[in-house]
């Protein structure tokens, strides 16, 4: 494993220090070195005292079929016990969730732990919204401010280069004004977007070529 350091670094995830995210991780390596796929669902730790063993396992035996595809990735971590060891208990599901096969996805503190203004950490905000920071376009703000100064996360509707500068109300904090317009929209089946002009809109593109 003496070359995975490097093939971290050349993750989507940014620059070190990380932090090990219970995401779910599963290492392979072929010959281009080592890459990184994620399992059904990742086992945050205070999950597993809520785990069903039985449904555990079946994140396993996931695991386990994809490393029969890479057997010497399986070797040189060491994990070939851990893959054919059916999960029936709650120690079992222990070892699993703090296992490289679980706990294995090089998150930056902020995007690991950190709140916003500092960080959207997927501890603290929804994971699908999260992972857009780390693939958008730098000029582009995810996170914005609501009227009441709560963070809230916002998208554009239409691509780069449109003229559109409307928004797409992806997450409001919870009992804010805009959390009661998200859930009007929602109830009428509809998503709650918002017009150029508007001031969450404005802050989204700022920084974009006018």
């Amino acid at each position: 494993m003496t070359d995975m350091a490097g093939q971290v670094h050349a993750l989507i995830y940014g620059p070190p220090p990380y932090d090990d995210h219970h995401g779910g991780g599963l290492w392979l390596k072929d010959a281009q070195g080592w890459f990184l796929v994620r399992n059904l669902v990742g086992m945050e730790w205070s999950s597993q005292f809520c785990a069903d063993p039985a449904k555990v396992d079946l994140i396993r035996q996931n695991a386990q079929r994809l490393y029969a595809a890479f057997p010497d990735a399986a070797q040189e971590l060491g994990i070939q016990q851990l893959l054919e060891t059916p999960i029936t208990d709650a120690a079992g599901v222990a070892e699993w969730t703090d296992s490289i096969c679980n706990a294995s996805i090089p998150l930056s503190a902020p995007a690991h732990t950190g709140v916003l203004p500092t960080g959207g950490g997927v501890h603290h905000y929804p994971t699908p919204v999260t992972d857009i920071a780390f693939f958008k376009h730098d000029s582009f703000q995810l996170w914005v401010t609501d009227g009441q100064g709560n963070p809230a996360a916002v998208a554009p509707v239409s691509p780069p280069g449109s003229g559109d500068g409307r928004v797409h109300v992806l997450y409001a904090t919870p009992g804010s004004d805009l959390a009661d317009q998200v859930h009007q929209a929602e109830a009428n089946s509809q998503a709650l977007i918002l017009p150029p002009s508007h001031p969450l809109a404005q802050q989204a593109f700022a920084k974009q070529p006018g």
